[in-house]
């Protein structure tokens, strides 16, 4: 991407031994990260899990990333990601994401830079140190100031109340259940 170099973030990832003695399994760069060239942004996939409670093994067969990119987590599970919105990506309607709405609950926390959280009658900046809590609201983000945007994701599968679902425009028909495009 031209206005944004992705810094690959670094992910320690601890286990067990078959003697059950914690050690480090694995240090290094997270080993998936995508981009999305024509809309400014990076994906840098930290860990995901799948169920809830999440089962905790010595040593994962398959990393956890390796999947789809996809926006929301498994379902009963969990999602970390930092993403990364570079400035000078926004369309028409000054958004640098899709408008899209998951059943989970995110916390989005700026590391750097400032993003714009755009909501149906609203929307509000965050900046370096903020935490955003968003709970299956219609939404989209645009990185609005002149620098890339830092945003630390974290994604947990989350359900509808039946009386806050029937007052949902188009109800939970347009719930994004794939990636940022799909």
């Amino acid at each position: 991407m031209s206005a944004l170099e992705p810094r690959v973030p670094r992910r320690i990832v601890t286990g067990h031994t078959p003697d059950g003695v914690s050690v480090v399994v694995s240090d290094g760069p997270v080993p998936v990260s995508r981009e999305l060239p024509e809309d400014g942004v990076a994906f840098h996939e930290i860990w995901s899990t799948e169920g809830a409670p999440a089962r905790i093994v010595a040593v994962e067969p398959q990393d956890p990333t390796e999947r789809l990119l996809a926006v929301p987590p498994p379902p009963r599970g969990t999602k970390i990601r930092i993403n990364e919105f570079a400035p000078g990506h926004l369309d028409d309607r000054g958004l640098q994401s899709p408008v899209h709405r998951t059943a989970s609950v995110d916390y989005g926390i700026v590391l750097e830079g400032e993003i714009t959280l755009v909501l149906d009658d609203s929307e509000v900046t965050a900046r370096a140190g903020d935490v955003v809590v968003q709970r299956g609201t219609d939404h989209a983000w645009a990185n609005r100031g002149d620098v890339v945007a830092r945003v630390v994701f974290v994604l947990v599968d989350g359900e509808f109340d039946d009386g806050l679902a029937a007052t949902l425009p188009g109800g939970l028909a347009g719930l994004m259940h794939g990636g940022p495009r799909d």
